[in-house]
């Protein structure tokens, strides 16, 4: 079996709602956020999934992953693993876009990076560590974690450099799943929120 990774962003967040960058801060889900992640759990556990039997279980440390992954049924499975952290955005933690933006009008976080936080290359070194574990054993995968972390998965599973990551978005509780195609690494299912109705 090919393995494949399913990736699960976490549930809304004050921070993320109102568009706010929540690298390692630690905001709680709000109510919101709470009822995602039970929807994303009993989709998970239907048809055609059924609860994922013998997948390994990772989540970001960070509470509103770590309760992302209970909330959905997975926390006794779950080991917590720093590389699924947020990026960390230094002097841009808990601004918005628009916020940075009004310095910087030409601002990318893909191509830019920020300041006094994580490189670039650091984030993808991290999706690079994760997406060599997803592969190295025949048996399926699931993170929870968080959105800009997953995009950057998203892209170095393609074997694409991190700033493909930009055009990739992730809605909070969204389920993902990165397979094969004919050999090659690919997109099966991408920002998929069918389950929250």
């Amino acid at each position: 079996m090919a393995p494949r990774i399913f990736l699960a962003r976490h549930g809304q967040t004050e921070w993320s709602l109102s568009g706010r960058h929540t690298g390692r801060t630690d905001v709680p889900l709000l109510d919101e956020g709470r009822r995602g992640a039970k929807l994303l759990g009993e989709r998970l556990h239907r048809t055609p999934w059924d609860g994922l039997p013998g997948v390994e279980v990772r989540t970001s440390p960070l509470v509103r992953a770590k309760e992302t992954c209970e909330l959905a049924g997975f926390g006794d499975r779950a080991q917590p693993w720093d590389a699924l952290m947020e990026f960390d955005y230094g002097a841009y933690e808990g601004l918005t876009p628009a916020e940075i933006k009004s310095g910087r009008p030409d601002w990318l976080i893909w191509r830019d990076g920020v300041p006094e936080g994580e490189t670039l290359a650091g984030v993808a070194a991290r999706a690079d560590e994760v997406v060599d574990w997803a592969r190295s054993a025949d048996r399926e995968v699931l993170v929870f974690a968080h959105g800009h972390i997953l995009r950057a998965l998203g892209a170095r599973w393609l074997g694409l450099d991190i700033s493909f990551a930009a055009r990739i978005r992730l809605e909070p509780t969204s389920l993902s799943v990165l397979g094969w195609a004919y050999g090659e690494p690919a997109i099966e299912r991408w920002n998929d929120t069918g389950h929250l109705g």
